[in-house]
């Protein structure tokens, strides 16, 4: 018997490339000399009294970290995400957020354009996305359903804050009337 000859090798089907993903259009970079103050002077009065109550330095320099920042602006009664506060700040490094520290007059740029933000939702959208842990349709969803998600997606909470926010909003049965939740948490 003759020796087989070798099978001319197939090339593998090569798989296609993946397509890159399109870049998304990047966010223009935060300008704080961009923004027009438009705060009246007893706003910004008050705004310095509160800065000055989150100012650690030593000598009482009118300053607070770049970490400090979101706290303040809550304090003032914003309410930036994260993600906004860092953009404001210019995305810095994690070892500078208790490092790099800023005077009121670079904050106040920063305060003015989160308080313009459009991005925050209405009533109804909030409702709507609490409605959908609405499993008997009755306008209440479970506390702990809440509890959880609150502490696990998006911008996470502690367990404290969300106790905190969630303080005197369930019933015996454990259940949260929605509407009257998102009511308690836009009223401040």
């Amino acid at each position: 018997m003759a020796p087989k000859k070798p099978e001319p090798k197939k090339e593998a089907a090569k798989p296609a490339p993946p397509t890159p993903e399109p870049e998304k259009p990047k966010e223009p970079e935060f300008d704080p000399k961009a923004v027009a103050i438009e705060f009246n002077a007893d706003q910004i009065d008050e705004f310095k009294e509160a800065f000055l109550l989150f100012d650690r330095t030593a000598k009482g320099e009118m300053k607070i970290s770049y970490a400090q920042c979101g706290d303040v602006m809550r304090a003032l009664g914003q309410n930036p995400t994260n993600s906004e506060v860092m953009r404001v700040l210019g995305k810095p490094k994690p070892e500078e957020m208790n490092t790099t520290l800023i005077d009121f007059e670079t904050f106040l740029p920063m305060l003015q354009h989160v308080s313009k933000s459009k991005d925050r939702g209405t009533f109804e959208d909030f409702v709507e996305g609490l409605r959908v842990f609405d499993k008997e349709g009755n306008g209440t969803v479970m506390g702990a359903e809440l509890r959880h998600v609150l502490a696990t997606l998006g911008e996470k909470m502690t367990e404290g804050e969300v106790e905190q926010l969630m303080a005197g909003q369930e019933d015996g049965n454990g259940c949260i009337n929605y509407e009257a939740f998102v009511k308690h948490i836009m009223a401040g």
